[in-house]
């Protein structure tokens, strides 16, 4: 089975929707001999900042001379980069390999995994056969049920907790923080966020949780002209290559986590200057005019993109590219982009699930000075250019990961 052939059966299970519980991870894994038993994983569940504290657990292991599995969703612009080993995203051939060993296995035994699912499996056992000795392990949604939620890990990292997923992680911080903590094992836990309700759901299952709010509260920081961020802990200086006095809790947390496994300070040091996390305040293009992407797909991520543009640009310099899935929060995640953007163009993900068009959106926000529609994303980003400000592009990883391939095309 060829490349093109496996993705379109596996991207054809997400249309089952998602299934919440274990019960078929677990089936699938016990048949594979439990892969996941073969390596210290590092398991990180949260609304927002999970990738960035995964790359940068990733860049820390691999400075000390580890072999590292980093596994993440969603993808950009192609499958392979969820399933990543020493920053090399598995093969085209792993992918159908391992994809047709997990499909014979799930029809001789009547399972109906969902696409998250064999994804998940096919991680395991390429990570296992790879012969890593961690690996850093991103839920894909809430916790306590996803399907990454099999293993023993050596730590448990929450990130934060905002609402997101509401219809089913549930509408309020108590219960999503509940789902998040599911991840909680025996392990000692470390969590970036101090929200009554993530410390209380933490407290029902552990005592054993190290909160890195309180325990950095004298940490500084300072936003650099080139896009990055200089942490301060003691007398350390740590200059981190993410943008946004956010990715200051995702550092710290990260940081935790690497002194409870024994990386050194110097490690951490030379690593964090290294990390890579496209998608995520990504400056795609510094030659005039300015291109930012970023996911941004709930009203939290909009916020913290909100920080990061008027750290240091007007909002009348700003115009935006947005378009948004119908199931996430519309109007809250317009009215942030309408704090740093003056100028909006709402374009079309109508070819992706849950995508929808451009005057869809303008029908639910009145804030912009200037708004208008184009379904077409590339005459939306002429259009864009034409203005000679800077364009960010915004409001789902579907349209960064559209945009992308676009370019490339042209």
């Amino acid at each position: 089975m060829n490349i093109d052939k496996t993705l379109e059966e596996l991207y054809s299970l997400t249309n089952m929707g998602i299934k919440l519980g274990l019960d078929n991870i677990k089936s699938i894994l016990k048949l594979m001999g439990n892969p996941q038993d073969n390596y210290k994983i590092l398991h990180i569940a949260g609304t927002n900042g999970k990738g960035s504290t995964a790359s940068i657990l990733e860049a820390g292991l691999l400075e000390a001379g580890y072999k590292v599995g980093k596994y993440t969703s969603p993808h950009i612009e192609k499958f392979n980069e969820r399933i990543v080993v020493n920053e090399e995203q598995i093969s085209n051939e792993n992918i159908c390999s391992y994809y047709t060993k997990i499909k014979t296995l799930i029809e001789i035994n009547n399972l109906h995994p969902t696409f998250f699912e064999i994804t998940t499996a096919m991680m395991f056992d390429y990570f296992k056969d790879c012969g890593c000795e961690y690996v850093v392990l991103e839920t894909g949604l809430g916790g306590r049920f996803d399907a990454t939620n099999v293993c023993d890990p050596e730590i448990s990292i929450i990130t934060n907790i905002s609402l997101d997923h509401i219809n089913i992680l549930g509408d309020n911080l108590t219960d999503i923080a509940r789902e998040k903590c599911g991840i909680i094992k025996d392990s000692p836990v470390v969590i970036a966020d101090s929200k009554p309700e993530l410390i209380a759901a933490v407290e029902e299952k552990t005592k054993n949780y190290t909160d890195v709010i309180k325990k950095y509260s004298g940490v500084k920081f300072e936003l650099t002209e080139n896009f990055g961020t200089n942490i301060y802990i003691d007398n350390m200086e740590f200059n981190l290559s993410l943008y946004g006095e956010y990715q200051v809790n995702n550092f710290l947390g990260a940081y935790e986590a690497l002194k409870k496994v024994g990386i050194s300070d110097k490690n951490i040091q030379d690593a964090v200057s290294k990390v890579c996390w496209p998608g995520r305040f990504e400056i795609y293009s510094k030659v005039k005019p300015l291109v930012i992407l970023d996911g941004a797909h709930n009203v939290d991520a909009a916020s913290k993109l909100k920080e990061n543009i008027l750290s240091k640009y007007r909002s009348e310099d700003i115009v935006t590219i947005v378009s948004i899935l119908e199931d996430k929060d519309r109007p809250g995640i317009l009215e942030e982009i309408s704090k740093f953007s003056d100028e909006i163009i709402f374009t079309s993900l109508e070819d992706f699930h849950r995508g929808t068009r451009g005057n869809q959106l303008l029908n639910l926000v009145s804030d912009f000075k200037d708004q208008r529609v184009e379904n077409d994303l590339m005459k939306a980003f002429d259009l864009a250019k034409k203005t000679k400000k800077v364009i960010v592009v915004c409001g789902s990883f579907y349209l960064l990961s559209k945009f992308k391939a676009y370019i490339q095309m042209r």
